[in-house]
């Protein structure tokens, strides 16, 4: 049964290391989320470690550029281990071939591509058509406001060829301010259903948590798992991964569960357990924001 909590801070001196979610927890997918960013700043200045587990497509150099334009400052954290740099390992040592069909936005997903120098002889990769592909990387949708369906005819072909299809995001949806958007999760998820093979990298999959501990230890720290908190707002990839890892976690129910947990400051506490037993989850603790 879940706690529901005032603040990080009545939690946090039980943990040296935290495992934090970006988009829903620290930042809207617009701009900072300011109760966020001073409950981590205040974690880190108490000597807490900061690790932002995110499952975003983009490489951690991406990221930290967005954290940037977002108006996260970097005092707010120590490290980051993302979806995107997970899943281009698993690119350049040949999960889908050498020649791949590309689902993403150019301009936003291009950075996925950028060589890599952490694997030894990494595959040189081709961006091919689609009917020349030895498999599919998925940064996330052309289009992020339409439904993944209109994808079936080309997931059809791919499943037909036996192509995988590498999820560089395994998230379904999130909320750029008050818009949701589709992500690569969705389209993973209608390719798995109509019999194709899905590969993921991101919460709440292993590959992340084993990225994220191994930026951990490159910062001299060997912390052990229950000294770690897992921090998000998707039950399905952040508290569904600290689940799977045997670590505590803090669900943010303002976020994606927003509406079924009636969260306004905090989560209605009946419609808080209602959500976690229908989902078949549940979360050391629970609180409305981070703060």
């Amino acid at each position: 049964m879940t706690q529901i909590i005032p603040s990080l801070a009545d939690v946090s001196d039980r943990y040296r290391a935290l495992f934090v979610d970006l988009w829903g927890c620290v930042h809207d997918g617009v701009q900072a989320l300011p109760d966020a960013v001073r409950a981590l700043q205040d974690y880190r200045a108490r000597g807490g470690i900061v690790v932002l587990v995110t499952n975003s497509p983009k490489p951690r150099a991406g990221v930290r550029e967005q954290l940037t334009r977002f108006g996260v400052p970097e005092d707010a954290w120590d490290t980051i281990a993302s979806s995107g740099d997970s899943a281009r390992s698993a690119m350049f040592l040949g999960a889908v071939g050498n020649k791949v069909w590309f689902m993403g936005e150019e301009a936003r997903d291009a950075g996925f591509f950028e060589p890599i120098t952490v694997i030894d002889a990494p595959q040189t990769i081709t961006r091919v058509p689609l009917e020349q592909a030895t498999g599919i990387v998925c940064c996330g949708p052309f289009d992020p406001m339409v439904d993944p369906d209109v994808n079936r005819p080309q997931f059809l072909y791919a499943k037909q060829k036996g192509l995988k299809l590498l999820c560089a995001n395994p998230d379904i949806v999130v909320d750029r301010g008050e818009t949701r958007e589709w992500c690569a999760g969705a389209l993973a998820r209608l390719y798995t259903e109509m019999g194709g093979e899905s590969l993921y990298f991101g919460k709440p999959y292993p590959p992340i948590y084993d990225l994220a501990r191994r930026r951990l230890s490159a910062l001299g720290q060997d912390v052990p798992d229950q000294a770690i908190l897992a921090i998000g707002d998707g039950v399905h990839t952040d508290i569904a991964g600290a689940m799977g890892e045997d670590i505590d976690s803090l669900f943010i129910t303002g976020g994606l569960a927003a509406a079924e947990t009636k969260t306004a400051d905090q989560p209605d506490e009946d419609a808080l357990t209602s959500y976690l037993q229908r989902e078949k989850m549940d979360s050391t603790y629970s609180i409305g924001h981070l703060r």
